[in-house]
């Protein structure tokens, strides 16, 4: 009777020990980075999850984008021209046009991104704005010589660890690479830097170098988190819509709506 006694005295305490666990154990699993079979970091969901996106994160402290606006130093065309642009709301993102590098991750219905290792292709899909995406090169190939500018530019990419980056040129001048309107030119690089920190959680972070507009390079970084029950949706953007209706004035209010963020 005494052995019996011990043995449900181990067998309760070893219940108990696992139901403790549980959601430490839960808990673990949202922290671990999702990985293929060769231990590469996954971009986006689990294997064989069909649906989720990467969302920016605008409102928690400490946690929302961040530009080094404070050390950029522009020339002299470049101030007249950011600084014109603070006195419209005119953005070209918010007229259906296609944005590159960061401004392509700052709307807040989020992207998702596609790695095809199959083809050596990765691609990044805009929700809002354009609806419209970026192909990103995966195959080892450098930058073409001779290539016609563009909204997305030439995107090549490897894996430094478990860090992507891509770099890219090639853009043309009909966007804006953030929300503020800094300035570019043609001759405009970037390289960005995503790095994911957890199941639902990635960092990214760009430098971009256009010596014919600054005097330094202009670094950024976006918090995005990862959002696995939504997907692409439809999203009508044209000519003569309402975007005009619902962007922001001078002071950060909202024109004809309720929230604060704009396409």
């Amino acid at each position: 009777m005494q052995n019996l006694q011990k043995s449900i005295y181990r067998m309760a305490t070893s219940l108990v020990v696992a139901l403790i666990s549980l959601p430490i154990l839960a808990a673990d699993a949202s922290l671990t980075v999702p990985r293929d079979l060769n231990g590469r970091v996954i971009i986006s969901g689990e294997p064989g999850d069909l649906v989720g996106i990467w969302v920016p994160v605008y409102f928690r402290e400490g946690l929302g984008p961040s530009f080094n606006f404070d050390q950029v130093q522009m020339k002299p065309w470049a101030q007249g021209l950011y600084d014109e642009r603070q006195t419209h709301d005119l953005e070209p993102h918010a007229r259906c046009k296609a944005s590159g590098a960061v401004r392509q991750l700052l709307t807040p219905y989020g992207v998702e991104i596609v790695d095809i290792p199959e083809l050596q292709r990765m691609y990044i899909f805009d929700i809002g704005g354009p609806h419209t995406w970026r192909e990103i090169y995966m195959d080892g190939r450098s930058h073409p010589t001779d290539f016609e500018h563009n909204n997305y530019g030439h995107s090549i990419g490897w894996w430094e660890d478990d860090t992507l980056v891509i770099d890219s040129v090639g853009y043309n001048t009909e966007f804006w690479f953030e929300r503020r309107g800094l300035p570019h030119t043609e001759s405009a690089h970037v390289i960005e830097y995503y790095t994911r920190t957890s199941k639902d959680a990635m960092e990214y972070r760009f430098v971009l170098e256009d010596s014919m507009a600054y005097e330094n390079r202009v670094e950024g970084s976006v918090n995005l988190r990862w959002s696995g029950d939504e997907e692409l949706f439809e999203y009508v953007c044209q000519q003569s819509n309402y975007a005009p209706d619902l962007m922001v004035n001078q002071e950060g209010q909202a024109i004809g709506r309720t929230s604060p963020i704009v396409p």
